[in-house]
């Protein structure tokens, strides 16, 4: 018995028995492991080689899917013939012989299914096709070969790929592919730069690949934040408001130091830059959810960064753009409408991009295959630091160093932490704050600063930080009046102990002058790595903290779990413990009584004055920022000549020791930088050691000696020279340099 089916009925007919045929194909090559780190609108090559020939196929069903059902929308299209599916078959065939047969009698059924619909479409159709000329770029009529040029040797994949997907993002129709091939051509030409020039169109590198036209004005030192208030007056919220509070308070001593260092003359003049400041973390959802904790005492210390940031570029004298809206960014780098599978329009305005990781994320949802154009132009704001081994995708994935905030494959320079706790990282760091009373001589302030309370205040400004910790405060608290800022919501039950004090969530402004008054600052072990003990001490407090043992890490520590980072806390601030130390910082075990006690016994019998490292001053940061702007250069191919070869201290650690240790031990601190003036033979040499054999690998380890039959390692991808990481069986050759007094960050030859 034969049905007769409509021309539309049958069409969805056909499209139903492809869709599931391509399913069923696709089936047997989606890698089990695709998350959503990897989206499916990337390109097939992205997903890796396995299973080619059955993607090849399911992307050519796909395609040949789309176009019945083009075909059945579409009713003055009727020049479809036997010849055009001729040329699908033939594919198919060289993309997979071992399906052929199977293929071919389900294609030959489509076939003359589509030969039934031409006709009865030719039959009802009252007016005459459109020729190829008026309409050279629609539904099957379409003459443009995919060109097999050894130069682009991806090109017919994307154009299969174009074909199944240009409707996935709407990206791609604004730049006018309508799923012919000479469309996805003119495309991947003119735009994506796979394929190879279209004949009869004059060829172009792509419009956001072209460079912007080379600035010649010089950025010069300001005496005022007005530009910087106008930039942030386009934001609000609780996190903007803090920003702004925070620029405003510390103006005075920006401008000061501005001038300081525009009546130096060893500053090199810089050219003015177009800079973009943009914290991801407080764009979207997650911006909701950080401007919620803000009001109820939750993390600061990026905030403090971004502040001080913005005003050390505005004193430097750049131009800034300041956003913290995800659709005000895609407008600013001139991101084509969709969801971000296409290239930018334009060349991208802006010389640096400041951001973090959310926004990592945010530059890559929109900028499509400009991302990596132009990734080289990021810095990223990265409190706790990333390491080599977690930066490099393919290297993570394949040894165990895969996690969340990872495998963006900058240089490792490009992240810039808060302290310089990571030397593979870029030291930004910030100002530490001191309390202003108004109408205050110099000198009274600093003597104020001397006279202390018989106080002390706890850093900790939430509840669940004090937790275990009463036995600890309550020692510190039977020589000393203990205060508190814990945030208390209305109607809320106090759960701290009944001899604290608690002053309840304070304005920045009150909490300095609390501190101002304290002997004694209480670290609770948590948070990690704030701003707050070095503001402290900067006030002549003495910080008072917890020694981890054993020390915190990923290993065993949820805070640090998941972080790209191996480093192992031994106190709840390294930094002070390490670079400052006693009198004004006091490390103890917390757990010990006695311990404790003896300490804030010893603290209160030493009169300890105000300290500031000259790395958290405005001079100091407006020298560090000023000397990465002027020599980092992460777009040149080239090795990088900064910090100069001289500077170079070549060491060969022990077994099992890190480049940060063994560069600290040497009072150095480890360059990543100068690594490829050690990553040769002639290095060791120099060093006297005997290599009965040199080869190159990809490790994070390397270079280094192997003492077990004398091997010499040296390091084949330059994104893994690291600092960090040790082995039991390697010793590390380590670039070592000396630094200034102060300032970690530069040595004495960097400037």
């Amino acid at each position: 018995m034969h049905v007769a089916l409509r021309p539309r009925s049958g069409c969805l007919l056909l499209c139903l028995c492809l869709s599931v045929l391509t399913l069923l194909l696709q089936s047997l090559w989606v890698p089990a492991e695709m998350t959503r780190d990897e989206p499916a609108g990337r390109s097939p090559e992205e997903q890796g080689q396995r299973g080619l020939g059955f993607r090849r196929l399911a992307l050519r069903l796909e395609a040949l899917n789309t176009q019945v059902q083009r075909l059945s929308r579409e009713r003055d299209v009727t020049q479809l013939t036997r010849e055009d599916l001729s040329l699908l078959l033939q594919s198919f065939r060289q993309d997979q012989q071992g399906l052929a047969h199977l293929l071919e009698r389900e294609l030959k059924r489509v076939s003359q299914r589509l030969d039934q619909l031409s006709r009865h479409h030719h039959h009802q159709s009252h007016t005459p096709p459109l020729q190829d000329e008026l309409r050279p770029h629609t539904g099957p009529n379409e003459k443009c070969e995919v060109p097999m040029d050894p130069a682009y040797p991806v090109c017919a994949e994307k154009v299969e790929f174009l074909r199944a997907r240009w409707q996935s993002d709407p990206c791609y129709a604004f730049y006018g592919v309508d799923g012919t091939t000479c469309s996805i051509l003119t495309y991947l030409s003119q735009i994506e730069d796979f394929c190879p020039p279209r004949p009869a169109i004059k060829h172009s590198s792509p419009p956001w690949h072209q460079k912007p036209h080379a600035y010649t004005e010089k950025a010069e030192i300001r005496t005022t934040l007005r530009p910087l208030y106008e930039v942030i007056s386009n934001s609000s919220g609780p996190a903007v408001n803090f920003i702004r509070s925070r620029v405003e308070r510390m103006s005075e001593r920006w401008i000061q130091a501005g001038l300081r260092m525009r009546q130096s003359s060893n500053k090199t003049v810089l050219t003015l830059m177009k800079v973009l400041l943009y914290p991801g973390a407080l764009a979207g959802s997650v911006g909701q959810r950080f401007e919620a904790m803000v009001k109820r005492g939750g993390p600061l210390g990026e905030l403090v960064q971004w502040a001080d940031l913005s005003a050390c570029l505005t004193v430097l004298g750049h131009n800034l753009t300041f956003s913290t809206s995800q659709h005000q960014l895609r407008s600013l780098i001139g991101a084509a409408p969709g969801q971000g599978s296409c290239p930018i329009q334009r060349p991208l305005t802006f010389d640096l991009i400041y951001t973090d990781y959310h926004g990592l994320a945010h530059l890559q949802g929109a900028m499509g295959l400009a991302f990596l154009h132009y990734r080289c132009r990021f810095r990223i704001l990265d409190s706790f630091g990333t390491e080599p081994a977690f930066n490099s995708g393919s290297y993570a994935r394949s040894h165990g160093y895969t996690t969340l905030w990872g495998s963006w494959g900058l240089q490792p320079l490009q992240y810039m932490t808060m302290f310089p706790h990571t030397p593979d990282n870029s030291f930004l760091g910030f100002v530490s704050e001191e309390a202003v009373r108004e109408d205050a001589r110099e000198e009274e302030l600093e003597a104020d600063a001397h006279r202390k309370d018989k106080i002390a205040v706890v850093y900790g400004k939430q509840d669940y930080m004090w937790k275990g910790k009463s036995e600890y405060v309550e020692v510190i608290s039977e020589e000393l009046e203990t205060h508190a800022t814990v945030y208390q919501p209305p109607g809320h039950v106090s759960n701290l102990p009944k001899f604290i004090t608690n002053h309840g969530l304070l304005t920045q402004e009150r909490f300095l002058r609390l501190l101002r008054r304290a002997k004694v600052f209480i670290g609770l072990g948590f948070p990690y790595e704030g701003p707050a003990p070095i503001e402290a001490v900067a006030l002549g407090c003495v910080f008072l903290q917890p020694r981890f043992d054993p020390p915190h890490s990923s290993d065993n520590n949820d805070f640090y779990k998941g972080k790209p980072t191996t480093r192992q806390i031994s106190s709840q601030h390294p930094y002070a413990e390490t670079f400052i130390g006693k009198p004004h910082v006091w490390t103890v075990d917390a757990s010990n009584k006695t311990d404790v006690r003896e300490a804030v016994r010893t603290i209160l019998r030493t009169e300890v004055k105000p300290f500031t490292p000259r790395e958290f001053t405005c001079e100091g940061m407006l020298e560090r920022v000023h000397a990465y702007i002027t020599h980092q250069n992460f777009c040149s191919k080239s090795v990088p000549s900064w910090p100069p070869e001289s500077a170079l201290r070549a060491h060969l650690g022990p077994l099992g020791q890190s480049c940060v240790e063994v560069c600290r031990r040497s009072s150095h601190v480890c360059e990543p930088a100068l690594f490829p003036h050690l990553n040769n033979p002639a290095a060791f040499n120099r060093l006297r050691i005997g290599c009965s054999s040199t080869k190159q690998e990809v490790n994070h380890l390397f270079p280094s000696y192997s003492p077990w039959g004398r091997h010499c390692g040296l390091q084949q991808e330059p994104l893994l020279f690291s600092c960090a990481g040790s082995d039991p069986s390697h010793r590390r050759l380590c670039p070592c340099r000396a630094h200034l007094p102060g300032q970690v960050a530069l040595c004495p030859d960097c400037l």
